[in-house]
């Protein structure tokens, strides 16, 4: 029962579309514009690098935020598997921010999100992700390419620190904690499948910061 909770908050929290909210703040949905997904490159490239900056922020923010009220709800009764419940909380969110009911189901594609839920997770794991989608962005500017890098690493991470025992549950525990990490993994893969695509033909967009970046 306490994590269909965990995913019910997680959803709840998820449905704070940052970039929606944002967009029509400024008369526009950003559905309707660029590449039609609700979410921060898509508002980078539609509104610009703060816009993008406020989206990346906030939809990192609302996973931070319910995992940190599922540990306050949880922690006196389940302090043993908080790592657990953290992330059936951070999946709840990912599914709202990707499936919100009052969208139409059209959201983003929960990588800011995961974000939140990597740093309300582990500061090591967070350091390591920001290095990988850093370097592969620098290197590639592709914003998917390096959302896809992150990931991967992410589920070798939770296995290796999972096993070395830096989240403190049986392996029973740790194991399901895998099924999801592979679960949000193989999501995310699959949100991606048309940059995916065009990664492979050499026709995906590039993203830069800055307009000089591209002289």
């Amino acid at each position: 029962m306490e994590r269909l909770i965990c995913l019910a908050i997680g959803y709840v929290f998820g449905l704070f579309q940052t970039s929606y909210i944002y967009g029509h703040m400024h008369g526009i949905d950003i559905r309707k514009h660029g590449s039609g997904n609700a979410g921060t490159t898509n508002m980078l490239r539609t509104l610009g690098t703060k816009a993008g900056a406020i989206t990346l922020l906030g939809d990192a923010l609302k996973c931070i935020l319910a995992v940190l009220l599922v540990r306050t709800i949880f922690a006196d009764q389940y302090g043993d598997i908080l790592p657990l419940l953290s992330f059936y909380t951070a999946a709840g969110v990912i599914l709202g921010h990707n499936f919100p009911f009052y969208l139409n189901f059209r959201g983003g594609k929960g990588i800011a999100a995961t974000a939140g839920l990597i740093l309300s997770l582990n500061m090591y794991m967070s350091l390591l992700g920001l290095a990988t989608f850093v370097a592969a962005f620098l290197l590639t500017h592709y914003v998917s390419l390096g959302s896809l890098c992150v990931y991967t690493g992410f589920m070798i991470e939770l296995l290796v620190f999972g096993q070395c025992g830096v989240f403190g549950m049986s392996q029973a525990h740790l194991n399901e904690m895998y099924v999801i990490g592979a679960v949000l993994t193989v999501m995310a893969f699959w949100m991606h499948r048309e940059n995916i695509k065009r990664l492979l033909h050499h026709e995906e967009r590039k993203t830069y910061l800055f307009k000089k970046d591209k002289q």
